[in-house]
């Protein structure tokens, strides 16, 4: 238990699944109390049901809007603000550059980056209201390096690391800290899509994608939702106090996304 987390409050989006519901349910662990959004209405309804006390709001995060809802309701449910994490992302197209539609790219860019932005627009003057918090960003370790074929997704995860830095330097003074998490291969339902895509596109078995990524890490291994949750406390607790404007990789040192 990180016992200085509880009573904190944090708003988390796509929260109904994968790293955001493992985030979710780690901070709820630890008392937190925990406004949750996810775009799939459904599966937010499950997630409430696993998690009694958790509150939620469905919404697109990259639309204004829906934002806008998301923290009214948020800040109604919770009468403040302590943690934003930011987790929505998706995995976007797999092709290369003159193979993508505009569609494809925008949404991957939106959903990606501008949501992040938008949330932390609305949240940091709840953040200042309370004194202080956090905010943790999701980038990926294609946010670190070149990424083949996936090229809409890592030039998204590249400039959440760069609004990250540039949060931490605006939002220091109000003793707001500003991470971002560089997650690797991480199991679950959305690294097997990103595999079965890349099969199709590659004619090679998804079994053999799957070990080059495993191999990709030094440590010969994908990490964990859990993996990534823990880390999300660690940053929110009074432990990582000091520790504001970095882009943090958990994924066991990936040496290489080109295969």
């Amino acid at each position: 238990m990180i016992s200085d987390l509880g009573g904190k409050r944090a708003v988390v989006t796509a929260a109904a699944a994968g790293i955001g519901f493992a985030i979710t349910k780690r901070l709820m662990a630890e008392d937190v109390k925990v406004h949750a959004s996810d775009i799939d209405g459904a599966a937010l309804c499950e997630a409430a049901t696993a998690l009694p006390g958790l509150t939620t709001t469905a919404a697109d995060v990259a639309d204004e809007t829906q934002v806008e809802t998301l923290f009214a309701e948020a800040e109604k449910r919770l009468g403040g603000l302590d943690i934003l994490v930011n987790c929505a992302g998706i995995a976007g197209p797999t092709g290369a550059i003159e193979e993508i539609a505009p569609d494809d790219w925008r949404r991957t860019i939106a959903v990606n980056l501008d949501a992040t932005y938008l949330c932390s627009a609305r949240a940091v003057p709840l953040l200042r209201a309370a004194g202080g918090g956090s905010i943790v960003n999701l980038s990926s370790t294609a946010g670190l390096m070149g990424y083949p074929n996936r090229a809409p997704y890592a030039a998204a995860k590249w400039a959440v690391i760069g609004l990250t830095k540039s949060l931490a330097m605006e939002l220091g003074g109000d003793a707001i800290r500003v991470n971002a998490i560089c997650p690797g291969s991480v199991e679950g339902e959305r690294m097997d899509r990103v595999i079965e895509a890349e099969a199709l596109k590659t004619d090679l078995d998804p079994d053999h994608i799957r070990q080059g990524y495993a191999r990709s890490s030094s440590l010969g291994s994908f990490v964990t939702a859990d993996d990534i949750a823990a880390m999300v406390l660690f940053l929110c607790a009074d432990a990582g106090a000091k520790i504001s404007g970095q882009a943090l990789a958990v994924d066991g040192h990936t040496e290489s996304l080109s295969g």
